[in-house]
C-alpha cells in the first residue's frame, strides 16, 4: 500500500510521481531553452533533477520545495521570456511532488502550466505561430497517462486567465477532460 495524502479528497504518492514524472518529462524538453541563454544559472537544472528524484522513488522531502522556489527565482531574472517560462516549467516539475490534494483551480497549474509554456515557447520560437503551440498542446494530451487524468478529473477546471500560457493551459485542460 502507497503512502497517502489527505485533503478534499485523497492523493497517493504513486499517483504525485505519474503527475511528477508528466511534468518532469515536459520541462526535460525545454531547459536547454534557459541554459542557452543563462548558462551560468543551474537553479531551473537542480529543480529538474530534484523533481526525478521524487519521480524515480525517492521522498519528498525540503529539496523539492526549495529548488522549485529558486527556479522560479531564476525565472523572475531569466534573460528572455522563453527562458522564463523554461525555468518556471523545471520549478513546476519540482513543485509537482507537493501537488495539494484541495479542490482548487490553482492547484491545477502545478499539472498543467508546464506542457502550458512549453507549448508558448514554441509558439515564440515559430515567430508566436498559434499553430506550434497547439502542436504541442497535443501533444502534451497524447503523453498524459490514465491516472495523471484521473488526478486531474479531482479537480475544478483550471482557472482562465488572458495571458497566452493561461490560454494553452485551459486549452490543455478541456482536451484532457474530454479524452476520459
Amino acid at each position: 500500500m502507497t503512502a497517502t495524502v489527505s485533503g478534499d479528497f485523497e492523493l497517493t504518492m504513486d499517483e504525485l510521481r505519474a503527475v511528477a514524472r508528466y511534468v518532469a518529462e515536459t520541462a526535460q524538453e525545454v531547459l536547454p531553452v534557459f541554459v542557452d541563454a543563462n548558462p551560468s544559472d543551474s537553479r531551473p537544472r537542480a529543480a529538474l533533477d530534484a523533481a526525478w528524484e521524487f519521480v524515480n522513488g525517492a521522498k519528498r522531502t525540503k529539496l523539492q520545495r526549495v529548488t522549485s522556489l529558486d527556479a522560479h527565482r531564476a525565472a523572475k531574472e531569466a534573460s528572455t521570456e522563453a527562458s522564463r517560462l523554461a525555468a518556471c516549467a523545471a520549478g513546476d516539475a519540482a513543485s509537482a511532488a507537493y501537488l495539494h490534494p484541495i479542490a482548487k483551480a490553482h492547484q491545477v497549474g502545478h499539472i498543467l502550466r508546464a506542457a502550458a509554456s512549453t507549448a508558448r515557447i514554441a509558439e515564440i520560437n515559430a515567430g508566436d505561430d498559434p499553430e506550434a503551440g497547439k502542436k504541442l498542446i497535443e501533444q502534451a494530451r497524447q503523453r498524459a497517462t490514465p491516472v495523471v487524468i484521473d488526478v486531474l478529473h479531482r479537480y475544478p477546471l483550471a482557472p482562465s486567465g488572458k495571458n497566452r500560457v493561461a490560454q494553452l493551459m485551459t486549452a490543455l485542460d478541456a482536451s484532457l477532460r474530454a479524452s476520459r
